[in-house]
């Protein structure tokens, strides 16, 4: 990954008494929250989490952070602590147990709960301490108090971390409803409480720094479910985050007041809501959820579907009803409801499942053209309001593309930081906190780490340029069997393409190419295959590039005979 500090080397040591940062990725992207706190020789974890593929990924099934800064040093992290539930903060979590598996989980109870699920699934019997708003641990060097927030999962936390050489307080995502769904509110207080004591690096949420004003209640968005519900006509099926509690609890209440049945789609959204339930987090009316195998008995006007696939994800519920490819086959009168944002770099894929679900009868309902959705992150005002309240002597924005990072360190200026005490970093980048003073000192490497299939991070960028250009170029074989003794073509060129336009026959315009550079390179006294090979490697790439205008992958084969 490149960042906007390209000289810079690795850092010297840790100066005595100070604290270093390193973000080992959510910094420059929205996905993948990880950063590491160092201080007197031991290490604290702060979130876990894993990005989702976008287009330019053919294949790969989730990006992890790179351990590889902390590989060596697994002895000296003292704790993961985990802010809330949501997969970029918690999914790589079984990834960095499988190289430690007695490091110490610390989070809330909903949190360890959807954790402890993950883990089930990866073997891994993880130790765990659960806290709570307004508890104080001692892990290792570092004095750790959590401070409520609110935020689009219940049971978020944000942590002060305090320690000899600074503290640093952690927001996690959070926003500032002050009229939230399980009246949990951001606990301003306390955050005013830490700013008295004196706020050294304060790391702040930047996804919605470019939104001016106030990130809308979630109950303001009431109205268009209720209305969603009154026009419906058949079925109405609701696409929201597998772990978007308040959503789903909205959706039940309506469905109560409605008389319809709700079932669960998706393994990853009945057992969230399954945990949710049992912890007190969701509370599901009697008689209302039913099993999806029993919803044939019920007339589709009593019917209610909530499943995965807001984003368009390929494999998720929504994203194969609108292909067809689903148990539950949508058709006229049915109602879609996307209940959530579009995560940047997926806007294509919603569109695509949203034009597809149209395309069967339904009628879609989305961010775009109802309030069917609100942020879970703090817009522009909430966060003057925290720089305000918090008054801290350094500010590092986390959580977000670049333009988000730039957004949010603007307005920590306006509210009074100094612009040299606001740091810019992106991931890999070492921040240093020494004597009050947080700066840039230099750069790890760390790049993406992709899981493909059951194999991770052996996957790498020369791997995913060949896939592009499959996906993209195409691909030709040349097979070509010489004769050993008189170093002529006794058989071929045999030439296969994949993924052309043009008729096979046109091909047959470069074996005399082939032939020529095969007679010029064994006139020279070339007899390797490999050399040879190259040698047709190049001849066809350049009849290619120049005849059909592409770059397709080509696999020469020489055999000898």
């Amino acid at each position: 990954m490149s960042h906007p500090h390209p000289e810079l080397t690795l850092p010297p040591p840790l100066a005595p008494g100070g604290v270093r940062v390193v973000a080992l990725g959510g910094l420059g992207e929205v996905g993948r929250n990880m950063a590491v706190i160092e201080h007197a020789g031991q290490l604290l974890v702060i979130d876990c989490g894993v990005l989702f593929p976008e287009e330019n990924h053919p294949g790969v099934d989730l990006i992890l952070p790179d351990f590889e800064y902390i590989e060596d040093r697994l002895d000296q992290v003292q704790a993961i602590v985990l802010t809330h539930g949501h997969e970029d903060h918690i999914g790589a979590v079984p990834y960095l147990l499988k190289l430690k598996p007695d490091l110490p989980v610390v989070g809330s109870m909903l949190t360890l709960a959807l954790v402890e699920a993950k883990l089930k699934e990866h073997r891994i019997a993880p130790l765990t301490l659960g806290v709570k708003e307004g508890m104080r641990e001692r892990l290792g060097v570092f004095d750790c108090e959590f401070v409520a927030v609110n935020h689009s999962i219940p049971d978020a936390l944000a942590v002060f971390v305090r320690t000899p050489g600074g503290t640093v307080l952690h927001t996690g995502d959070f926003k500032m409803d002050q009229l939230p769904l399980d009246g949990r509110l951001t606990d301003l207080r306390a955050f005013a409480r830490l700013g008295e004591e004196g706020v050294d690096l304060f790391m702040t949420d930047s996804t919605n720094a470019e939104v001016p004003g106030f990130t809308t209640p979630e109950k303001d968005i009431a109205p268009a479910i209720d209305k969603v519900f009154r026009d419906a006509e058949r079925r109405i099926i609701v696409a929201c985050f597998s772990s978007h509690v308040h959503r789903v609890q909205q959706v039940l209440n309506v469905a109560e007041k409605a008389g319809r049945k709700v079932a669960m789609v998706g393994r990853s959204m009945v057992r969230n809501m399954g945990i949710a339930a049992d912890l007190g987090y969701l509370h599901v009316p009697d008689g209302v959820l039913v099993d999806v195998k029993k919803l044939d008995t019920f007339p589709d006007h009593q019917v209610v579907l909530i499943c995965t696939g807001s984003q368009g994800e390929p494999m998720a519920a929504l994203s194969r009803m609108a292909n067809r490819d689903h148990r539950i086959d949508v058709g006229r009168g049915d109602t879609v409801l996307l209940a959530s944002s579009l995560i940047p770099g997926n806007e294509n894929a919603v569109y695509r499942v949203i034009n597809g679900l149209m395309r069967l009868g339904a009628n879609v309902v989305h961010k775009g053209n109802a309030k069917v959705h609100v942020s879970g992150h703090a817009s522009a005002g909430e966060l003057l309001y925290c720089y305000n309240i918090v008054k801290p002597r350094n500010v590092m924005p986390v959580h977000g593309e670049w333009r988000h990072l730039v957004a949010n360190a603007d307005l920590a200026v306006q509210t009074g930081v100094p612009r040299d005490r606001v740091v810019l970093a992106e991931d890999g980048v070492v921040v240093d906190l020494v004597d009050g003073v947080a700066s840039i000192v230099g750069a790890v490497d760390c790049g993406y780490v992709y899981v493909d299939g059951s194999s991770v991070g052996e996957f790498d960028e020369a791997l995913l340029k060949d896939r592009r250009i499959l996906r993209d170029e195409g691909f030709i074989s040349v097979i070509v069997v010489m004769d050993s003794a008189t170093g002529k073509i006794a058989a071929g060129p045999e030439i296969q393409a994949r993924g052309f336009a043009e008729d096979d026959e046109i091909f047959n315009q470069v074996r005399p190419k082939i032939e020529q550079a095969l007679a010029e390179a064994t006139g020279k006294g070339i007899t390797d295959s490999y050399q040879l090979e190259q040698v047709m490697r190049r001849a066809v790439g350049g009849w290619v590039g120049g005849k059909i205008r592409r770059r397709p992958m080509i696999i020469p084969v020489v055999i000898q005979a």
